[in-house]
Order: structure tokens, then C-alpha cells, then sequence
């Protein structure tokens, strides 16, 4: 029973935190993304940050 509660728990923080990113390609995640060094981008993030930031 305590490694589904912990589980849910891990699970519970995850959604939380998700939820507190910006919507890729608004101002503020440009900004975000922009101060990240880009030695680590994942390529999606490169792609996403050329679609919405740069053009």
C-alpha cells in the first residue's frame, strides 16, 4: 500500500509541476528558453523555440 501512495504521490507532483510551465511558444516561454544555455535544448526545443520565437 505505500508504494502506491508514494506512486500517486510522485505522480501528484509531476501534474503540479507540469502545470506550471508556459504554453510552449508564448512570451514567457521564449524568455524561459532564451536564459536556458543551449548546450541544453533537446531538439525539440530547438524546433519549437525557430517556429515560435525566431520567425
Amino acid at each position: 500500500m505505500s508504494n502506491v501512495r508514494n506512486t500517486a504521490a510522485a505522480i501528484a507532483v509531476l501534474v503540479l509541476l507540469a502545470a506550471c510551465s508556459p504554453e510552449v511558444g508564448s512570451k514567457e516561454w521564449c524568455a524561459d528558453l532564451k536564459q536556458k544555455p543551449k548546450g541544453e535544448w533537446t531538439a525539440n526545443e530547438a524546433a519549437d523555440y525557430a517556429k515560435h520565437c525566431l520567425f
